[in-house]
């Protein structure tokens, strides 16, 4: 296992996710920041907090569940957690700001793509992720990055204060 950032590093990483996002949030229409659960909730909910102090309006937040629109469903069987879907406004000429901790296959975000588009047609859909480890199997790629670490090989684990008790970003052999 090896730390990749610590408190201090990763806290500078999200300022620079948030500073991306707010230099490309310039649109005529409704902004909103959708976090996918769990770890991408966290992040959400902090970038909104950045994003919003660099000026620009967020109009909604919401949390997306994509367990449902997994690929790997039959995979995981009964260990498979639903949880709700919080998304309390219409997406519909919404430009959506789609947020995850890691990227690494697209497998998330295409699942989260189809989510988003049964709840309505959004405007346009950007993506935000803190670390993007390479390794895509889909044409799917981050509007902003926090981090780039392509090394597919390594699983990379972010953890947060709010769910972990700890702020970092390690490396693990996968």
């Amino acid at each position: 296992m090896t730390d990749v950032l610590g408190p201090d590093k990763l806290e500078e990483a999200i300022s620079r996710l948030a500073d991306q996002i707010a230099a490309g949030a310039q649109t005529p229409y409704p902004l909103a920041v959708v976090g996918i659960r769990s770890r991408g909730v966290i992040l959400a909910q902090r970038l909104l907090k950045l994003i919003e102090s660099r000026g620009v309006k967020v109009a909604n937040q919401g949390i997306l569940d994509i367990t449902l629109y997994r690929d790997d469903l039959d995979q995981v069987g009964g260990q498979a957690r639903v949880r709700a879907t919080e998304i309390l406004f219409d997406i519909s000429d919404c430009v959506i700001i789609l947020v995850d901790d890691v990227i690494f296959t697209g497998r998330t975000i295409r699942a989260a793509l189809d989510a988003l588009i049964d709840l309505g047609r959004p405007k346009a859909i950007k993506l935000a992720v803190l670390v993007d480890r390479g390794g895509r199997e889909l044409p799917i790629q981050p509007d902003f990055v926090g981090l780039k670490l392509p090394q597919a090989n390594q699983h990379v684990q972010v953890k947060f204060v709010e769910a972990d008790g700890e702020d970092k970003v390690i490396l693990r052999q996968g």
